[in-house]
């Protein structure tokens, strides 16, 4: 079997070593590869997974739109957000998911606080989704981004009761959930949002650790990092291609010795 994520760029992708490690542990005969699309690219790609070339993907930026309308069939969950990372094909008909609720819920049972705790999202786009969805169901949920409108417009779109509430606020005693790029390149949250917090999950990872997962570990505040996010999704997507569950601790490992 033949996998890989695409993407462009992709090169950063921890995604191999992952999914490699999973194949390593329980003796499967697959590959995962990196393989690097241009944006008017994924018409090949499409035609590679009806050919059986490929036997699924992973899908990140710029090809979740693409990869959206490519598909046969859209599971429930990637409906909802209106985006598509993870394409399988299944006797020749192609089906959508999205593993970043998942990976959400992994990341905040990872913190082990009461089901009930708050979220608090800072972000308005599809990874703020992922982050509301993954909540709404047993958590009060609120919002927060730069542009306010665009939080309107998302909680309008995800039909969700959510509350939106000014950049820099949050409710006393929630786990605020970075879903924003802030933290890639060493950028700083909005100073006091973690002050007093139940809880942190930070989307973004890179090189080093980020200024945010660095201020939760002085404030002595439970968090995970955006690996314990991505190996939530990794253990998803792990399933959908293989129809076999994993240790998350396997994908974790694989993707901090990278």
């Amino acid at each position: 079997m033949r996998f890989g994520v695409v993407g462009d760029p992709v090169s950063h992708s921890l995604s191999p070593a992952m999914h490699t490690a999973g194949y390593e542990y329980l003796g499967i005969d697959a590959t995962y590869e990196l393989i690097e699309t241009p944006p008017d690219g994924f018409p090949l790609i499409e035609a590679e997974l009806r050919n059986g070339t490929l036997n699924g993907v992973n899908v990140t930026m710029p090809h979740k739109g693409n990869a959206f309308a490519a598909v046969d069939n859209v599971d429930e969950s990637a409906v909802r957000l209106g985006a598509v990372n993870t394409i399988m094909v299944t006797y020749g008909s192609l089906t959508g998911f999205n593993t970043d609720i998942d990976g959400v819920l992994h990341a905040i049972a990872h913190l082990k606080l009461p089901p009930d705790t708050p979220v608090h999202v800072l972000g308005s786009g599809g990874a703020a989704a992922a982050a509301i969805v993954a909540s709404e169901k047993s958590r009060q949920v609120s919002v927060s981004a730069r542009n306010e409108r665009r939080v309107t417009d998302l909680l309008r779109r995800l039909e969700t009761d959510a509350t939106v509430l000014p950049w820099g606020m949050r409710p006393e005693s929630a786990i605020v959930v970075n879903a924003t790029p802030l933290g890639m390149h060493g950028e700083l949250l909005p100073e006091g949002v973690l002050k007093g917090a139940a809880g942190f999950v930070d989307m973004p990872y890179g090189e080093e650790v980020t200024p945010a997962v660095i201020a939760a570990q002085t404030l002595g505040i439970p968090h995970a990092d955006g690996l314990v996010m991505l190996a939530g999704q990794a253990v998803e997507a792990f399933r959908i291609f293989t129809g076999t569950a994993i240790p998350v601790e396997i994908m974790d490992s694989a993707a901090r010795e990278r």
